[in-house]
C-alpha cells in the first residue's frame, strides 16, 4: 500500500485522531539497524524495524538519534571520500559535540551516546551516569551529578552547564546557568526583592535591572547579560522551529513527475554546480546552478543551504538514469534551462581556448578546473576553514 494510500485509509477509520504527514529522511537509518548499540536496545526487533524506530525518533528529536550514527554515513558532502578520512572524522565529531553542547541535554533522558557529546564526559561516565539514574531514580538536582563514579570536580565543572533536569527542586537547573554562577543570580534576587519563580521568563522586570551592578572579578559583564538574557527566555531551545515540505498528493515515485509540475521540497545537498532537493519521491532531484535564481549566482551558498524548504518545477525526467531536473525559476521551461546551460559551456570553452580562467562555479563538476575547485572546497572545509554546520554556543558556562 502507498504511503498516501495508507495516510488516507488511516485518517477515516479514525477521524478523532488529528495526523499530519511528515517524511523523515532515512540516511544512515540501515547503519544504525546493524549496530551493536541498536542490538542492544532492540534485542528482541527485527534489523528492519529497528530502522523504523530509529527514523520515528528523528521526528521526535532528531540530535539524540542521529549522535548514535557516524556523521560520515548521513553525508555530509560531495567529496567526503576524496579527503583525509582521519581529519575529517575529528572535524566531524567536534561540530556534533559544539551542536550537543549548544542545544543542551536533559539529564533524565539523555542516552549514553548523547551523553558522551557532552563536554566533560567520557563513555564510561556517560554509562555511570545512567548506572546512577537506573539505581536511583531520575536526578532532581545538578549537584547529585557529583555522587556519580569517576565524575570529579574538573569533569562537573565542564559539563554541569550544558546539563538539564526540568522539574527540579532549583529552577535554575533547567537553564544553560552554570552552578557557579547561582550567586550572582541570587544577589540579582535580593536586589530587587524577588523570588526566582517570580523572575525567570518576566521579560520586562529583568530589562530593568542593570547588570554591571553585578559584576565581580570572576564574572565580567558579558556574562552577566548572558544570564540575564536565560532568565528572560530559561531552556531555550537554539534550534530553529521545526518546519517540513508539504509533498504532494499521489506523487510518490519518479513515475508519478511529469514537466511542469510546481512542488514543495526540502534542500538536501549543495555541491558548486546546483542544490539537490526532495521532493518526496526518493530520489532528490537537481537545481542547476543556472536555475536558482533570476540573477546571476556565483555560488549556491548564497542561495540556498540544506534543509531549507523550497518551491521547485520539474523541468525534465529521466526515469533509465533516475534523474531530475528541476528549478526555482518557477517561469522557466526546459528549452531555456538547455540554452543557458549551453552558453555558459561554451562560454567556459572559449576562456579555455585564450588562456583564461573558466567561470567558476557556472558549470557542472564535468572538468578538471572544476573538479579542482570542489576538491579545494571539501578540503577547505575538512580543515576548518569552511563551516559545516553552525549554532549558537550559550556563554553561561566555564
Amino acid at each position: 500500500m502507498k504511503q498516501s494510500a495508507f495516510f488516507a485509509d488511516t485518517v477515516k477509520r479514525y477521524p478523532e485522531v488529528k495526523a499530519q504527514k511528515v517524511i523523515v529522511s532515512e540516511a544512515g537509518a540501515s547503519v544504525y539497524s546493524a549496530s551493536e548499540l541498536a542490538a542492544k536496545e532492540f534485542p528482541d526487533l527485527d534489523v528492519s524495524l529497528r530502522g523504523a524506530v530509529s527514523i520515528a525518533r528523528r521526528l521526535q528529536d532528531p540530535l539524540a538519534e542521529l549522535v548514535k550514527i557516524d556523521p560520515k554515513s548521513i553525508g555530509v558532502g560531495q567529496y567526503q571520500h576524496d579527503v583525509s578520512q582521519t581529519l575529517l572524522a575529528k572535524k566531524l565529531d567536534t561540530v556534533v559535540e559544539d551542536c550537543v553542547n549548544g542545544v543542551g541535554v536533559d539529564l533524565n533522558t539523555a542516552s549514553v551516546p548523547l551523553l558522551t557529546r557532552v563536554a566533560g564526559l567520557s563513555q564510561s561516565i556517560a554509562q555511570n551516569i545512567i548506572a546512577w539514574r537506573d539505581e536511583n531514580g531520575r536526578f532532581v538536582d545538578r549537584k547529585q551529578l557529583l555522587k556519580v563514579a569517576r565524575l570529579g570536580p574538573k569533569a562537573f565543572e565542564q559539563c554541569a552547564g550544558f546539563l538539564r533536569i526540568r522539574d527540579g527542586k532549583n529552577p535554575l537547573d533547567a537553564s544553560t546557568v552554570h552552578p557557579e554562577a547561582y550567586p550572582i543570580v541570587e544577589n540579582i534576587l535580593q536586589s530587587i526583592h524577588q523570588k526566582i519563580d517570580q523572575v525567570m521568563g518576566n521579560s520586562a522586570l529583568l530589562s530593568q535591572i542593570n547588570a554591571r551592578e553585578f559584576v565581580t572579578e570572576q564574572f565580567g559583564l558579558p556574562t552577566i547579560n548572558d544570564i540575564l538574557k536565560e532568565l528572560a527566555k530559561p531552556g531555550r531551545d537554539p534550534r530553529p522551529e521545526f518546519k517540513t515540505a508539504t509533498f504532494a498528493e499521489g506523487v510518490e515515485t519518479m513515475n508519478d513527475l511529469v514537466s511542469g509540475m510546481i512542488l514543495e521540497g526540502t534542500v538536501t545537498n549543495v555541491t558548486n554546480f546546483g542544490a539537490f532537493v526532495d521532493i518526496g519521491v526518493h530520489q532528490d532531484g537537481l537545481v542547476h546552478i543556472s536555475s536558482l535564481s533570476d540573477r546571476f549566482v556565483e555560488d549556491p551558498h548564497t542561495v540556498v543551504k540544506t534543509g531549507d524548504i523550497v518551491k521547485v518545477k520539474v523541468l525534465e525526467v529521466d526515469l533509465p538514469r533516475k534523474r531530475i531536473a528541476l528549478t526555482m525559476r518557477l517561469d522557466e521551461v526546459a528549452a531555456d534551462s538547455d540554452h543557458k546551460r549551453q552558453s555558459v559551456t561554451k562560454d567556459n570553452a572559449s576562456k579555455h581556448s585564450r588562456g583564461q580562467k573558466p567561470t567558476r562555479n557556472r558549470q557542472s563538476n564535468t572538468g578538471n578546473n572544476a573538479g579542482n575547485s570542489a576538491m579545494s572546497d571539501a578540503l577547505a572545509a575538512a580543515f576548518g576553514k569552511k563551516t559545516l554546520i553552525s549554532y549558537r554556543q550559550p556563554s553561561i558556562s566555564t
